[in-house]
């Protein structure tokens, strides 16, 4: 891949087994929160598949869209965009009603020192959400930061292990979660939460962090030695096929790709693909923010774009000079200050 266009093809491109989770779904399916970073690929992703589904179905997709250009970009893809601000009441009551919905808004970087917003974001409008969309099967994407770190040899949290939030970006995620569960008892809401461990694509994530730094020769904190992710186009993927899964109680998933990824191991492959010795630093602490997604797996099967695979676009990505989006993970951060 080498632009921007085939890099977003390539993201919107389904699967069978999508087209056909989608055939089988009844419903339109509306993205809130639609203007992030997943949510563009996603939707584009969404009416893919149901043109090759064959099924009369709308894509919506409900954001701010302070990008206009972004607005225009879906709305020629074939998405129905909404201009809405989801904190706005009003605006958000005026949303159609529709079936089946991705729930993506949220807030993360910034949180320390803005933690009222992120509350109201991530805890209270959650509840409004879910109030609004009662007749709805919702899929409410969270983060595996609602667990606390584990050791490196237990092979990550599992949808059974206790949470454990660090810090209020991950606290105020499993609020999220908690409302969303509360609204599903209450109402009879068919749920799945999204626990995300870290999507990637070529110019954002873990691996692309680690890639830059070698190619700059920036030292590399082994601190948070280990971490899991996910080609983009695969979680997106997931994402659809997981309203499917919804239920009431929630459906709870671990979404990520199967490895326990050593980041001195992806170091030193990129490294190696770039012709420099990586600068590392510190040592690999025993535990480190990692998730179990084997329950996933058994739904969905492995991811379609392997570990190597990532690593091998996002060294000839970066070799060739593509864009990146400068929107750092902070896989590093063991406090969950954000």
């Amino acid at each position: 891949m080498k632009t921007l266009e085939q890099l977003e093809a390539r993201l919107a491109e389904p699967s069978e087994a999508l087209v056909q989770d989608i055939a089988a779904l009844d419903g339109d399916i509306l993205l809130l929160g639609i203007g992030g970073k997943m949510g563009p690929s996603m939707g584009r992703l969404a009416v893919n598949a149901v043109r090759q589904a064959g099924v009369n179905k709308q894509v919506f997709g409900a954001s701010r869209f302070s990008d206009t250009a972004l607005l225009d970009e879906l709305q020629a893809a074939g998405v129905k965009t909404i201009q809405a601000d989801l904190l706005n009441d009003t605006e958000l009551q005026a949303l159609p009603e529709v079936k089946n919905v991705i729930f993506l808004a949220g807030n993360k970087f910034g949180t320390t020192g803005n933690e009222h917003f992120t509350w109201a974001m991530n805890s209270y409008l959650p509840g409004r959400v879910a109030e609004k969309f009662k007749q709805s099967r919702i899929v409410v994407f969270s983060t595996g930061n609602v667990y606390p770190l584990t050791p490196v040899s237990h092979g990550g949290a599992t949808e059974q292990t206790p949470t454990g939030a660090n810090g209020e970006y991950g606290q105020s995620c499993l609020g999220r979660e908690r409302i969303f569960e509360h609204f599903s008892h209450k109402y009879g809401t068919p749920v799945t939460i999204f626990r995300l461990n870290y999507a990637i694509d070529l110019r954002y994530g873990v691996l692309v962090e680690i890639a830059k730094s070698v190619m700059e020769g920036r030292p590399i904190d082994l601190a948070m030695g280990h971490a899991n992710c996910i080609w983009q186009g695969d979680a997106n993927e997931w994402a659809l096929r997981s309203l499917r899964a919804a239920s009431s109680p929630p459906t709870v998933l671990n979404i990520s790709g199967p490895e326990t990824i050593s980041l001195r191991w992806a170091a030193l492959e990129f490294g190696r693909k770039f012709g420099k010795e990586p600068v590392l630093t510190g040592e690999e602490a025993s535990t480190a923010l990692l998730s179990n997604c084997s329950k996933a797996h058994q739904l969905f099967g492995y991811p379609r774009v392997p570990l190597g695979q990532m690593m091998d676009w996002i060294a000839y990505w970066m070799n060739a000079g593509g864009r990146l989006l400068n929107k750092p993970t902070h896989f590093q951060e063991r406090e969950g200050k954000f």
